[in-house]
């Protein structure tokens, strides 16, 4: 729908009207055989009807009444998602803002999800979003597929958008919807741009990442890396990983994706390598330097040298203030280090900053746990 009328609000409330008759006339009447084709075509009535109301936009009404004669097709949607996903990412766009509204509009990602994903406040990622669409609006940025020979130049934003959806759904609290359907869109990547080592890397990733998921949490608490079961992590899953990082590797590149999945892949080989691991975080933060991967390279090098050398990394990160792991992993390398006063303090720092109650249940417990 965003695709047809090149208009996000109307997009959205369309959709919405739809499903408000949805959920009127199916446990009535019953739910269609194509559920999906059937509240696309109702959202495009329902914009064609408020088009229709608006002469300024006879524009939009024409263009609807063309695509109102094509046929639907059963695989609308899923094919339909990926290409959105990269008409979204047009270049006339900042990159961030790319992303954000491709996570808001088709990663079915909330304001506020989409503003912890970006380490920003809530009111600064909306005015973001609004901002961006009145520029698509103004500059009537068509809503297109590019052609094959773009699609490279966008890969980079494409990539983030799908790590940044898994990312919302690994939790904690996990939803499974997300996650599967980020796994899904990388796969589609994959077969789409299969010269393209990162879009091998990101499908690597995610699948190391996912074979985890039950191990994650029990009883409601969050479980450690180091302390997690790992007989029940996904076997199958781990060796798809395996294969998908074998075709990342073979193409020679080395992108931030590919370093990461090496590092899931390290991680998953019985034991964690801390030093290979560390080592990988170095080339990492080489190649995509960021206050979170800096973060993740001291945790890696307090692994494998000690809490002091890792503590003495975490001094030299900026602008990691207002997000809770870093309050948490140097609260861990205060406890390490017996340094109880100051880990008290970094973790209750970082309980007030965790995002969820499970998150901060754990937190409370290695703070009472000092």
């Amino acid at each position: 729908m965003i695709g047809v009328l090149g208009d996000f609000d109307l997009a959205e409330d369309a959709l919405q009207d739809a499903v408000t008759t949805a959920l009127e006339r199916w446990p009535r009447d019953g739910v269609p055989a194509n559920p999906a084709a059937w509240l696309v075509t109702v959202s495009k009535n329902r914009a064609l009807d408020r088009i229709r109301r608006n002469r300024t936009l006879q524009r939009k009404t024409e263009l609807l009444a063309e695509l109102a004669t094509e046929p639907m097709e059963d695989d609308v949607i899923p094919d339909e998602r990926l290409s959105l996903i990269f008409a979204c990412c047009h270049p006339s766009l900042a990159v961030e803002t790319q992303i954000a509204l491709t996570l808001r509009s088709l990663g079915g990602l909330e304001t506020d999800e989409i503003a912890r994903a970006f380490l920003v406040p809530e009111a600064t990622m909306a005015q973001r979003l609004v901002r961006a669409k009145r520029k698509i609006r103004d500059a009537r940025i068509p809503f297109r597929v590019p052609r094959d020979d773009l699609l490279p130049e966008r890969l980079a934003a494409v990539l983030r958008v799908v790590y940044l959806i898994f990312n919302a759904g690994y939790g904690p609290p996990v939803r499974r919807d997300l996650c599967n359907e980020a796994i899904r869109l990388a796969a589609m990547l994959a077969l789409l741009m299969p010269d393209e080592s990162e879009a091998h890397g990101l499908h690597a990733l995610l699948l190391f990442q996912d074979a985890r998921r039950e191990a994650r949490v029990r009883h409601d608490a969050l479980v450690l890396l180091d302390d997690q079961d790992r007989s029940l992590w996904d076997g199958d899953e781990i060796a798809s990983g395996q294969r998908a990082l074998a075709r990342a590797v073979a193409l020679r590149a080395r992108g931030p994706y590919l370093l990461q999945a090496s590092i899931a892949a390290a991680h998953s080989e019985g034991t964690s390598d801390w030093p290979r691991i560390a080592a990988l975080y170095a080339q990492l933060t080489a190649v995509d330097p960021s206050p979170v991967v800096a973060l993740n390279h001291a945790v890696a090098v307090a692994m494998a040298e000690g809490p002091g050398s890792g503590l003495t990394l975490t001094d030299g990160i900026a602008g990691l203030d207002d997000y809770y792991l870093f309050h948490s992993v140097r609260a861990d390398f205060f406890r390490r280090l017996e340094r109880a006063a100051e880990a008290r303090d970094a973790y209750a720092r970082a309980v007030a900053l965790a995002p969820s109650d499970i998150e901060r249940a754990f937190l409370e417990a290695r703070r009472s746990g000092l």
